[in-house]
């Protein structure tokens, strides 16, 4: 997703050599420290056993990489569309646009579904967050962010307060009332600050703890309350843009994607980075839970989706066409988990019957690329918003 990321470069003394110098943004115990990049160096070389370079250990992970790879492939007996052949097509597939929200004065970034199934909350890059009844295409509220490109936002199971940031390097969480003219900028509460730009963010099981990932390469889990941070995330080499929490209650990890190709699943308890799947060929612009939490989809930059199976350690399925030549942004399942909704950069909207891995249904209607498509959490609709300005019921 070249064109939404950002590079933010800090300059100013380094933490250890004191000299003014263009700093990296790195962690050490979960503190953030500013080094410049010979005092980097100079710490990764520390601690080396003798004989040992950089160069050396980075040719022997890589040849550890290539064993795991090696050991993947000897558990990979069958294709997922093969076990799934004697398994009934599906019939005949018809959505439509069932509303259309317009209100915002750009590109719609994201949105989100309340747990009441009706209420909506979206980003734009006109600095907006807005609420919406779904139903009746009203505005209930609207926040105006200190800075444009509002590129997250989310709304928290309760339901009483969402969650936004972006370009403003921070998340903040305004609470929501019944009074409709009440001022809720006044009540904002700035609860995550990252190095870079807030890419995606998700509350857990409960309004007290937010998830967030950032183009500083890293993910994190807040305290909502305190604006303390519990947890932080670190091993992606480039900018996070996605990430979502696994479906069960008591689900402990989450899944995040970003511009190194990787697909990596965390344990929030230990901040450890328990899988990683790397076999895109351009960023991974999104990436989703299979509905029972065993398996997840991604949305690539190199045109694809694909499944990967937690259990089976593996990529088991590619969402593809050689017609399909732009990228996927977002991507969602329907509430059985056999279909898989995708948004692409040519204005559409792919749907593919995730056993079989055909295209069942291309939707347009979208007169821009489409950024964020997010399934109601009762799987009766499904809402994609757009560059065109607008988000759009389907059903």
């Amino acid at each position: 997703m070249c064109d939404q990321t950002f590079l933010a470069i800090t300059f100013g003394p380094c933490d250890n050599c004191s000299q003014n110098k263009p700093l990296m943004n790195i962690y050490l115990k979960n503190e953030p420290i500013n080094y410049c990049s010979l005092c980097v160096e100079l710490m990764a070389c520390q601690g080396l056993a003798k004989g040992e370079t950089i160069h050396t250990l980075k040719v022997e992970s890589e040849s550890l990489k290539a064993k795991l790879e090696e050991e993947r492939g000897k558990l990979h007996d069958v294709e997922l569309h093969q076990v799934a052949e004697k398994i009934e097509a599906l019939g005949q597939f018809v959505m439509k646009t069932r509303r259309t929200l317009k209100g915002h004065g750009n590109k719609v970034l994201c949105m989100d579904w309340c747990r009441d199934k009706r209420r909506i909350v979206s980003s734009s890059q006109d600095g907006k967050v807005i609420v919406w009844d779904a139903y009746t295409t009203n505005k209930e509220h609207a926040v105006t962010m200190p800075c444009t490109w509002v590129m997250a936002c989310a709304y928290a199971p309760s339901g009483c307060a969402v969650a936004c940031g972006g370009l403003d390097n921070k998340c903040s969480v305004y609470p929501l009332s019944l009074d409709k003219n009440e001022n809720l900028a006044a009540k904002k509460k700035s609860v995550a600050m990252h190095t870079n730009y807030l890419s995606s963010c998700s509350f857990t099981n409960s309004d007290m703890q937010i998830l967030t990932s950032s183009g500083d390469g890293t993910c994190a889990l807040w305290d909502v309350e305190s604006g303390q941070l519990l947890q932080s995330f670190h091993g992606h080499s480039a900018d996070v843009l996605s990430l979502d929490l696994a479906p069960s209650e008591t689900g402990n990890t989450f899944v995040s994607g970003g511009c190194d190709k990787k697909a990596n699943v965390w344990d929030m308890r230990s901040g450890q980075n328990v899988q990683s799947f790397e076999t895109h060929e351009s960023d991974i612009n999104c990436v989703k839970y299979y509905p029972c939490g065993d398996a997840f989809a991604t949305g690539s930059d190199d045109a694809t989706c694909r499944l990967y199976d937690l259990r089976a350690d593996r990529e088991v399925a590619i969402y593809s066409k050689d017609s399909i030549i732009f990228g996927a942004s977002s991507v969602d399942f329907s509430l059985s988990g056999r279909l898989l909704f995708a948004g692409h950069n040519d204005y559409t909207i792919n749907v593919w019957d995730v056993l079989k891995g055909t295209r069942v249904a291309i939707l347009f209607g979208h007169e821009n690329r489409v950024s964020t498509v997010r399934v109601s959490p009762d799987g009766t609709a499904f809402c994609s918003g757009s560059w065109d300005n607008t988000l759009r019921i389907w059903a």
